[in-house]
Parts: C-alpha cells; sequence; structure tokens
C-alpha cells in the first residue's frame, strides 16, 4: 500500500506543477495533496505542522493567482472597469485552453478599460498589466510547484532505507 501512496503522491505533485500552467488545474493544493499521500505511508510519519504550513501557503498562492492580474491591471493605470474585466477574461479564458489563460485576461482588462474610457492608450497599457499580472502568478505557481517535488523527493530520500528494505 504504501508504494501505492508514493506513486499517487509523487503523480499528485507532477499534476500540481501542470497546475501552475493551466489555471483549469488547482496545481498547489493538488500538490499538497502529494505531499499528504506521502505521510499516509506506513513509513513517513505525518507532521501536522509541517503539512499544515504547506496547506497555508497552497492556500494563499491560490488566492493570489487570481488578485496579482487584477493588480497588474491596477498598477499600469486601470480602472474598476479594467479589473472586473481582467477577472472576466480569466474565467471565461478557462473555457478556451490553451490561449484563453493568456488572451482571456488581456482582452478583459482591455474591453473593461474601453467600456469606461473609450481610450485605446490607456486600455492597452491597463491589458499589458494584467497580461504581466498573470505571467507573474504563473511563475510563481511554477516555482511553488517545484519546490513541492522538492519537498516530496527529500521525505522519500530521508526515508529512502525504510522504504527500500
Amino acid at each position: 500500500m504504501d508504494i501505492f501512496f508514493v506513486v499517487l503522491g509523487l503523480t499528485c505533485v507532477c499534476v500540481g506543477v501542470l497546475g501552475s500552467f493551466m489555471p483549469v488545474l488547482p496545481g498547489l493544493p493538488i500538490s499538497w495533496v502529494g505531499l499528504l499521500l506521502l505521510h499516509f505511508t506506513s513509513i513517513i510519519p505525518i507532521n501536522y505542522m509541517y503539512l499544515g504550513i504547506w496547506l497555508v501557503i497552497a492556500i494563499m498562492i491560490s488566492i493570489l493567482d487570481y488578485i496579482i492580474p487584477v493588480i497588474g491591471a491596477k498598477k499600469y493605470g486601470g480602472s474598476k472597469y479594467g479589473m472586473w474585466g481582467t477577472t472576466f477574461g480569466l474565467i471565461v479564458g478557462i473555457f478556451f485552453p490553451p490561449l484563453g489563460f493568456i488572451i482571456g485576461p488581456f482582452l478583459g482588462a482591455y474591453i473593461g478599460e474601453m467600456i469606461y474610457q473609450n481610450n485605446s492608450k490607456i486600455a492597452t497599457r491597463a491589458a499589458w498589466g494584467s497580461l504581466m499580472g498573470f505571467l507573474a502568478s504563473t511563475f510563481m505557481k511554477f516555482i511553488f510547484g517545484i519546490v513541492y517535488i522538492g519537498l516530496f523527493v527529500a521525505k522519500l530520500i530521508e526515508y529512502k532505507e525504510e522504504f527500500f528494505n
């Protein structure tokens, strides 16, 4: 049963990294489930503090993933219309993978600003900020996805003697 938990956990942390690029998948929460499965083995002791800290980090980054593109649009001069457009674009973009994830927030911010100010220059700037925010949040999720894989592998290495005896 331990091998099953290890294989399933490793699958989860790898899918979690893919989730950093695909907003349809909740990447870091899936990676956290991989760590949890590793601790369900009879060999690796469950450390609730360890799991709790990494769960809080996964939740915080998942929340930031939706906030950062909006902040990017605001920083580049977007109004509330642009921020709402970015959010709407993110949601609509989910249904048009893979480019919808990038184009959705950009177009959403652009359309929102055009509705509000009808100024193409301001709308393009806000849309650019939204795109930069999206790319920053994707990079952040990817880095933490790699960290989760590292944590998983480190635990396996730490207890390798017990697994292979």
